[in-house]
């Protein structure tokens, strides 16, 4: 698999790295430990290296890629994030526990590494900002944390642009990680600007809908207690109707291309810039072979003017909570 620079840092990761929060977090039950261990190992295998993880999914998250990446030490990249301490109910609501001071990003960080079983990380993310913590504040620790050699680089996730400009004058951001799909296309509004501009990598999440752009979803799924879509807005069967026309457009470019729509999505995204990186997560095996083979799909830069002239006509629903 090709590897790509994020940004101006230098850090070079496989061109489609591997979301591991659906192993443990918003899907549904964990997944069985020597099956995560055994579909990771088959990731290297397949020439990825770029692991993207969160103290969030919870602890066991951290500590399975810590286990599975133990025999590749030095050859795989992994990501983990700070800033999101737990969940609260609001209301109703479950809300993020924020908390980007200095001293429980440290403490954060001495959590991750003993779960990861590195004495470094390579890319940590602040997961959501802290209000109450200014982005100076936050950078300074990271500068403070690269110089002590704890961590190697470091990156936001949906930060405000101006957070990021700020945090970015007194320590490089490598990367910033956001959603970004054929269905919500957001960031090419204004952050794929900045980050040319400034020199920092997109890493994104979720680039196959949550699954739903895979075509592998109907209006009347049924999906296991426990999995987010069951709430989702993109997964209510009117949204679905109401989306089918991108799906169906999919299906056409995937059969000229004789890719799965997986695929074609994934092909699109690197396409789209060349500092792009996504991250599809998976459980099952035979889905990680399907979206790293992405990587073989190439599309010509008429495939891709034609593929986003033909998205632009269409109306999408981007609900997405």
């Amino acid at each position: 698999m090709e590897r790509r620079k994020l940004g101006n840092s230098g850090l070079e990761v496989s061109e489609i790295g591997l979301g591991c929060m659906g192993m443990d977090h918003a899907y549904g039950p964990s997944a069985d430990r020597q099956d995560m261990i055994k579909l990771i190992h088959r990731a290297v295998e397949l020439g990825c290296n770029f692991f993207d993880t969160a103290v969030v999914y919870g602890h066991a998250n951290e500590e399975l890629l810590g286990d599975a990446l133990k025999p590749y030490k030095g050859k795989a990249v992994i990501a983990t994030k700070f800033g999101i301490t737990g969940t609260e109910n609001i209301n109703g609501r479950l809300v993020h526990k924020l908390d980007s001071s200095p001293e429980s990003i440290r403490e954060q960080l001495e959590g991750s590494l003993k779960r990861l079983k590195v004495e470094c990380i390579d890319l940590y993310y602040e997961h959501r900002i802290d209000p109450k913590v200014e982005p100076e504040v936050v950078a300074g620790v990271m500068k403070e944390l690269i110089s002590e050699g704890k961590i190697k680089h470091w990156g936001l996730s949906n930060a405000p642009m101006d957070y990021m400009r700020r945090a970015h004058a007194v320590c490089p951001v490598t990367a910033t990680e956001n959603q970004y799909s054929m269905m919500w296309r957001e960031p090419e509004e204004e952050m794929f600007e900045v980050c040319e501009e400034l020199g920092i990598g997109f890493v994104s999440y979720s680039p196959l809908g949550n699954g739903f752009l895979s075509g592998k979803y109907a209006k009347d799924t049924k999906y296991q207690e426990g999995d987010f879509r069951n709430f989702m807005g993109r997964f209510k069967p009117e949204v679905v109707n109401h989306n089918q026309a991108l799906l169906d457009l999919i299906a056409q470019i995937a059969k000229s291309k004789n890719a799965t729509s997986a695929q074609t999505v994934l092909a699109w995204e690197l396409a789209q810039k060349p500092y792009i990186v996504p991250i599809p997560g998976t459980t099952k095996l035979q889905r990680l072979e399907e979206n790293l083979g992405a990587s073989n799909i190439q599309l010509t830069a008429e495939e891709l003017a034609s593929i986003n002239e033909a998205l632009s006509k269409i109306d999408i629903d981007e609900t997405h909570f």
